[in-house]
C-alpha cells in the first residue's frame, strides 16, 4: 500500500482508506479554496472601493486625513496580495498558502489596532476596516481547515 492509500488507526497500524473518503477530502479542500478566493475577492472589492471613496472625500478633513489616504492604499496594496496569493494556493502553491495565511493573520491584527485606536481614524473607516477584517477572518478560517491544509501536508 502507499501513502496515499493508507491512513494511521488509532493502534498506529495502517488502515485502508476509501476512495471515497479521499474525494469527499479533495472536494472540501476546492471548497475551501472555492470560499478563500470569494472572500479575498470580496476584500479587494472593498478596499479598491473604499479608496475610491477617499479619492471622493478628500476634500472633507473630517472624512479623510493622511492617515486614512495612507491606511486605504496599504490595504488595497495588501488586499490585491492576499487574493493573488489565494489564486496561486488554490492551484496548489505552497509559498503562496503559507503567505496567504501568514498576510491575512498579521491584516487582522491590524485591523483589530485601526478600529481600537482612539482618534486616528473616522468611524466610517474602522467600520470598514471590520468588514474587511470579517472578510478576511472568513478566508484564513477556510485555508486553515483540515481539508486545506492536507494538500499541503509534506510528504515523506
Amino acid at each position: 500500500m502507499n501513502a496515499r492509500s493508507t491512513a494511521r488507526s488509532d493502534a498506529g497500524g495502517p488502515r485502508p482508506t476509501s476512495r471515497a473518503q479521499d474525494r469527499g477530502s479533495r472536494e472540501s479542500g476546492i471548497a475551501a479554496f472555492r470560499t478563500a478566493k470569494l472572500l479575498t475577492g470580496c476584500y479587494l472589492a472593498v478596499s479598491a472601493a473604499t479608496l475610491v471613496a477617499v479619492a471622493l472625500l478628500r476634500h472633507d478633513v473630517a472624512a479623510v486625513n493622511e492617515a486614512v489616504w495612507i491606511r486605504a492604499a496599504i490595504v488595497v496594496v495588501s488586499a490585491l496580495v492576499t487574493f493573488l496569493c489565494a489564486l496561486r494556493a488554490a492551484r496548489g502553491d505552497r509559498r503562496a498558502y503559507r503567505r496567504l495565511r501568514v498576510i491575512s493573520a498579521v491584516m487582522i491584527v491590524a485591523i483589530l489596532v485601526i478600529i481600537a485606536l482612539p482618534g486616528a481614524f473616522p468611524v466610517w473607516m474602522k467600520i470598514d476596516q471590520g468588514v474587511c477584517g470579517v472578510l478576511l477572518a472568513g478566508a484564513l478560517v477556510a485555508v486553515s481547515g483540515r481539508a486545506a491544509r492536507a494538500g499541503f501536508a509534506t510528504r515523506a
